[in-house]
This record gives C-alpha cells, sequence and structure tokens, in this order.
C-alpha cells in the first residue's frame, strides 16, 4: 500500500493532510500547494491554456491533465478533490463551466457557457443528520471524443457521452447519450441520430410527440 493509500485510508490522517492542503471550510488548495506542488504533480500539453481568471482547485493526490492545444475559459471551474479530471487534446472548456471529477473529456470536445458537469454525489437518506454530514458517492463521467455540448447543460455523475453526440442547450444528462446523436431535453432524450446507411441525420419521434401531432391534426380539421 502506498503512502497516499494510507492517508486516504486513514481518517485522521486524511484530516491532517487535508488541513495542511487547502484552508478551513474552503475547497481551493493553498497557495503553496498551487504554485509548487500542482505545477510539479499535474500535466499541461503543450500550447494549452488555462485562462487566469479561473478557478483551478485541484489537489496532487488526484490526476490532473490537460492536453495539446486545449483551452479553459474565464470563470471556470475544475475540481479533482473527490476523484481525476482528465481534458484531452484541442479540447474547449467554455465561460463559467464547472468540471468536478471524477471526469473524462475526450479530444476535441466543446462545452459551452455554463457547463455543470460533477461526478459527485451527496447521500441524504439519513433524515437525522444534515446532508452535508452524510457521505459522499462518486461515479465517473465518460466524455468521448467530438462531443459539443450546449449553453447550460447539466451532466449528472455516472453518464457517458457517445463520440460526436451534441447535448442542446439547457438539457440535463441523466443517462448515457448514444454516439452520433442529438438529445435534447429534461431528462435528455434522443431527438436525432445519425443513420449510417443513407449518410443523414434523421429525426427521432417518440410516442408523446406522436400523439402532440395527431391532436394537433385533428384540432385543425374541426
Amino acid at each position: 500500500m502506498s503512502f497516499i493509500e494510507r492517508i486516504k485510508k486513514s481518517k485522521s490522517l486524511k484530516a491532517l493532510a487535508l488541513k495542511l492542503l487547502r484552508p478551513k471550510n474552503e475547497h481551493r488548495p493553498r497557495l503553496w500547494v498551487q504554485l509548487f506542488w500542482n505545477s510539479w504533480k499535474h500535466k499541461k500539453g503543450k500550447d494549452s491554456v488555462i485562462r487566469r481568471r479561473t478557478r483551478i482547485d485541484v489537489m496532487p493526490f488526484n490526476e490532473f491533465t490537460i492536453g495539446r492545444d486545449s483551452l479553459i475559459e474565464d470563470f471556470a471551474t475544475v475540481n479533482n478533490q473527490v476523484g481525476p479530471v482528465v481534458i484531452g487534446d484541442r479540447s474547449l472548456i467554455g465561460i463559467s463551466c464547472v468540471v468536478i471529477g471524477p471526469v473524462t473529456i475526450g479530444n476535441d470536445v466543446l462545452l459551452a457557457q455554463h457547463v455543470v458537469m460533477s461526478g459527485l454525489n451527496h447521500q441524504f437518506e439519513d433524515i437525522s443528520r444534515p446532508i452535508n454530514q452524510q457521505k459522499c458517492t462518486t461515479d465517473k463521467i465518460v466524455i468521448e471524443d467530438e462531443v459539443w455540448i450546449g449553453a447550460n447543460v447539466v451532466i449528472t455523475s455516472g453518464t457517458r457521452i457517445g463520440k460526436h453526440a451534441v447535448v442542446a442547450a439547457g438539457s440535463v444528462v441523466t443517462k448515457d447519450v448514444p454516439p452520433y446523436c442529438v438529445v435534447a431535453g429534461n431528462p435528455a432524450r434522443v431527438i436525432k441520430k445519425y443513420d449510417q446507411q443513407s449518410n443523414v441525420w434523421i429525426k427521432v419521434k417518440h410516442k408523446n410527440n406522436v400523439l402532440d401531432e395527431l391532436r394537433v391534426q385533428k384540432a385543425r380539421q374541426t
């Protein structure tokens, strides 16, 4: 067992380590961690840019990596304290996005403004205790290559978004998104998919949509 694993399994050692790494009741690392430890520990690809007005709340005990030619815009927040955050090559994290690990973002991914994705969940079942005193659970989020995520999207823990998928603005993703499709809504569902045989994007009609269309047609006839 490594030294870091021993610290993670010991409540007293973990509390002491966190006290040294970050101020009380805060989730950003202390200045000495930002300046010295993180710059040595975490990997930043060639020509990648992290804007000055971002919150890179990363700790040395979990991975944080950003690939080549990628960009994290102003006012975004990246937090790896409960799980690693890995960002691929040529990917964009837009203005005011929030990325809380464990999260893996592939290559050529576009995140528009105010996207929130969190691999963290709070337990709430015990009503005798405040939620902030109950355990946290984590489940990895995976964003595959070439995905485009619109503004104000929320992506919940444990979901995977397939290659070249599009998530429409304002959607809430609560389950896996297949590759080569467009999803929208709350909860998000497939509204278009790419047909490999005809090489065109086709609309997907759901039962509720068909019923709505029939009601409209009937209303027009009366």
